[in-house]
């Protein structure tokens, strides 16, 4: 076993490292006009972003050598602490509201988005949850669906639509794995649809974002301006692009370039074949990753690897496929790829359960 396992986790950590890089280049080349422009400064997004990539690379390092990481009452607990994080943003001095969404919390100066760490808690404490299960339907069904939708609800209030479907799908992705019946994802699946659209039609915002995805020039100045400046930066990028630092759409057209949008001033710069490499080490990623699930000795390790696999595979297709225009914005990052401390950090502590997951 240990030599199937060797080389899967040398490639799955040294594609984790190489895309930090990757990001890290282009958050300096995406953010550099913005920072000067905001901050009189071409690198605060730079040094923040590695300062949270080598915080990141630790916490990885430290959860590999920890065994408790693969105890279920660790799960319990971790699950009930990420709920109350999820409440912390509400308290005066500690929440701080950001585009309009009340779920970040600062904290000397630092500050976290508690939603990004809830997913990871939700998809390790299933993964208990599935391998300890057997023959009560009830508990079968009821215990996983509450696991999921009630995180998920809450992050839903704050709100952020994004964060909360993406840990719905990576939950309930987990459950196909676990062989959950196709008519019990239909069931949820029709259900899950009317409560879309009731959510949909309840907020403005939302609505103004599928109409700006239906018709972006509707509104080219407002809703539909990101999704515009997008596609007028990987439009003419052609086969190898302008070049690294050559971006004309980071200077002030698309708004705040280094975050969710970056994949469209990856492909400006580097055209159709840098977007192909990046998509090529994000296959091969979520392949080695999804090997390692295989390889697992437990099952418990194989739900949490394969779940938040799934997770990190949905987030990186979501996010790609806003930037091209194939989904409506949603404010999900690219993994390893997007500036933000939240989310980097969060993504490497992914690929430390999953080490410590294959190993035991």
């Amino acid at each position: 076993m240990p030599k199937l396992q060797e080389k899967p986790t040398q490639i799955f950590l040294f594609t984790s490292l190489l895309i930090t890089i990757i990001g890290y280049c282009f958050v300096y080349s995406a953010g550099s006009y913005w920072g000067e422009v905001h901050y009189e400064d071409s690198l605060p997004f730079f040094w923040k972003q590695v300062m949270y990539g080598t915080l990141g690379m630790l916490s990885a390092w430290v959860i590999v050598k920890l065994p408790f990481i693969t105890n279920r009452k660790f799960w319990l607990y971790a699950y009930i602490a990420s709920i109350f994080l999820l409440f912390a943003v509400y308290i005066p001095g500690l929440g701080i509201v950001r585009n309009g969404s009340q779920s970040w919390i600062e904290i000397a100066g630092f500050s976290l988005q508690p939603a990004e760490f809830v997913k990871i808690s939700v998809i390790g404490f299933l993964a208990c949850v599935l391998a300890g299960v057997k023959n009560d339907k009830k508990k079968r069904y009821v215990g996983p669906i509450l696991i999921c939708l009630i995180p998920a609800g809450i992050i839903l209030v704050q709100p952020d639509f994004g964060t909360a479907f993406l840990l719905i799908v990576g939950g309930f992705s987990l459950l196909f794995i676990a062989g959950f019946p196709m008519r019990f994802f239909i069931s949820i699946g029709t259900l899950g649809v009317l409560a879309l659209v009731g959510l949909i039609v309840s907020a403005p915002y939302r609505l103004k974002r599928i109409s700006a995805f239906l018709d972006p020039w509707e509104d080219p100045l407002n809703s539909g301006f990101q999704g515009i400046q997008s596609l007028l930066a990987i439009g003419p990028a052609g086969l190898f692009g302008h070049g690294f630092g050559q971006s004309r759409q980071k200077f002030l057209y698309l708004p705040e370039p280094q975050n969710d949008f970056i994949f469209s001033i990856i492909v400006e710069e580097m055209g159709f074949f840098g977007a192909a490499i990046l998509i090529g080490l994000f296959i091969l990623f979520l392949y080695t990753g999804f090997r390692l699930a295989i390889l697992a000795p437990t099952r418990i390790g194989f739900y949490a690897i394969a779940g938040l696999q799934s997770m990190i595979g949905f987030q990186i297709f979501l996010n790609i496929g806003v930037v091209i225009g194939l989904f409506p914005v949603t404010g999900v990052t690219l993994p390893f790829i997007s500036y933000g401390g939240s989310s980097l950090l969060s993504i490497w502590l992914v690929v430390g359960l999953i080490l410590r997951f294959s190993k035991d």
